[in-house]
Order: structure tokens, then sequence, then C-alpha cells
């Protein structure tokens, strides 16, 4: 039987913040394999829930949407790489600072404002994402 998770977003509450990367993205790539939790993607790649990740069967999300774990996404971004935010856990749990940014050569991988999140819940995040719990 497929194990089911659950993950609930939350949006502008605390002061950590998910990374995100702005359009100055020169593609180089340099940023996908350091994720810890492939929330990384090249631009126009789908994304999957159990990239990874220890997630498998299904997975309820932001608002109660259950989706496949590895059901293909749609990409974030069409044009350059992409976080996805509900996969970023800032590297809480693995590396004392975000790697995408320390390994960034135009300093793209930045905070982003619309998902901010306690380092606890970074924590769960990465719990959830790991099945660590």
């Amino acid at each position: 039987m497929a194990r089911q998770s659950t993950f609930t977003r939350t949006k502008k509450e605390d002061t950590a913040m998910a990374i995100m990367i702005t359009d100055e993205c020169i593609n180089c790539g340099a940023c996908e394999p350091e994720c810890p939790n492939n929330a990384i993607y090249e631009g126009g790649a789908n994304w999957r829930w159990a990239d990874g990740t220890a997630l498998s069967g299904t997975v309820t999300v932001d608002g109660g949407e259950q989706v496949g774990a590895t059901a293909a996404q749609r990409p974030v971004s069409d044009e350059y790489y992409y976080i996805v935010s509900d996969k970023c856990t800032e590297c809480v749990g693995f590396h004392e600072e975000p790697q995408c940014a320390a390994v960034c050569p135009v300093d793209c991988c930045v905070d982003d404002p619309d998902y901010r999140e306690s380092q606890d819940k970074l924590l769960k995040k990465k719990e959830w994402l790991h099945q660590e719990a």
C-alpha cells in the first residue's frame, strides 16, 4: 500500500525564507547538484516530489491537494533554473548555509520573500521530504 504524506506550506510566517533564483541566472547549473532536496531544476524541466527525496505514493500538499510523488509537475520557469519552494529547506539539517547561494557565480540565489518559514518549520519540512519522522 502506498504511503500518504502531507505537507502544508506556510506563507509569510516567520523570519527564514526559501530561496529563489532570479532572472539574472546565467544557466550555468552550478546550483543544481548542490541541493540536498533536489529542489533545483533546469528551466523547462518538469519536477517531481519524489526527486531526491524519500516521498512515494500519494503526497498531500498545500491546501490539501493530493498528487502522486512521481507525477511530473509543471516547470516554475521555462527560461532559467528554478527552485521549487515547497522542497527548499535552505539546506537546514544538511549545511550551515544554502549551498545554491554559496556556489552561484552571479549571486542570483536569494531569499524568496513570498515564502517565510522558521528554522523549526524548515527542519520539519526536511524530515517530511526524507521521511525521517
